[in-house]
């Protein structure tokens, strides 16, 4: 695969869960089919948080279970409902050999949903290039977090006009 340049585009500091689930959201409404977003972050972090956040804010109401014991969570739209993209949540920390990640099927998400991947490293270089890596980390007050936004040109133009609503 082509070796993309990723470089920092945005970062925030959110001060609790409730300014996590609006940038989320604030992010789900630029998303296409065919996206595929990373969240790279230490136990903790909030990376299944943020995937749920985004998975709720695209249409899906249901319950967001982590997807750490199946490895990928699929959400489906009704069949009447053309508006709403499917989406493929992977959690990968159980991922023993890059070349398993084949045996999901990821490639039909990579092509046909909106693909959110927890743990992406453990892809190795089956990873795609031209995907969004969003880093979450603890910050020193209790429930805020930092968030930052690494990409290629294309996902600096995207993501331009991202910023987090007033709380």
């Amino acid at each position: 695969m082509t070796q993309i340049s990723a470089t920092a585009i945005k970062e925030f500091f959110l001060k609790d869960l409730v300014a996590t689930r609006k940038l989320a959201r604030e992010l789900s409404s630029i998303l296409n089919i065919g996206d595929i977003l990373t969240f790279k972050g230490n136990l903790g972090a909030g990376k299944t948080e943020f995937c749920r956040a985004i998975i709720h804010a695209l249409g899906y109401n249901e319950d967001v279970p982590s997807p750490t014991f199946n490895l990928v969570q699929i959400y489906e739209p009704q069949i009447d409902d053309i508006d709403t993209p499917s989406i493929w949540h992977m959690d990968l920390y159980r991922l023993d050999n890059p070349e398993d990640v084949f045996e999901l099927g990821i490639e039909d998400g990579f092509d046909t949903a909106i693909s959110l991947i927890e743990w992406p490293e453990r892809m190795g270089k089956y990873l795609p290039s031209e995907h969004l890596q969003i880093f979450l980390s603890m910050d020193d007050i209790e429930g805020s977090r930092k968030i930052s936004f690494e990409g290629s040109e294309y996902w600096r133009v995207r993501l331009n006009n991202l910023e987090l609503p007033n709380a």
